[in-house]
């Protein structure tokens, strides 16, 4: 661990109990998993942008189209899904607002949230930029496929 940090919540290594070392062939199967990672980190940011909206906007609609159950949220959830500050949710969910991309509309059952949804032309360009991304994800498919490792 390089920063002295543990990112893991629980401190432990999955089970708590020791690793095995990693083979060379570990440690390919691991470069090449981040190196499909990174090459579809640019696409997506390439392809949206190309598109006329930043990254952060379209992972934003996809966080709202996505939301489990449900086309909208607020932002405390939104904050949470993007893993980002609730006071950056605001300034980001403001300028796509300006951009026509999402609403803000208040809840029905709670007079203090206010639920943020997609507007018709957020969901036109989140169609759009998505299949995109789902068809460059099936070409990846080989390089994003997830290392398998020996007992």
């Amino acid at each position: 661990m390089i920063s002295g940090r543990d990112p893991r919540p629980d401190g432990e290594n999955g089970g708590g109990e020791e690793s095995a070392p990693l083979t060379k062939e570990d440690f390919e199967a691991l470069a090449r998993f981040r190196f499909g990672i990174r090459r579809y980190l640019r696409f997506s940011e390439e392809t949206v942008r190309h598109h006329g909206v930043t990254p952060q906007q379209y992972q934003l609609m996809l966080a709202l189209k996505g939301f489990p159950g449900r086309d909208w949220a607020v932002i405390r959830e939104l904050a949470e899904r993007l893993q980002l500050r609730h006071h950056s949710v605001v300034e980001l969910v403001t300028r796509a607002q300006a951009e026509g991309l999402v609403q803000r509309r208040p809840d029905p059952d709670d007079a203090r949230a206010v639920r943020v949804e997609l507007t018709e032309d957020g969901e036109r360009l989140l169609g759009r930029l998505s299949a995109l991304h789902r068809d460059e994800l099936r070409r990846m498919d080989a390089i994003l496929a997830l290392p398998r490792w020996r007992d």
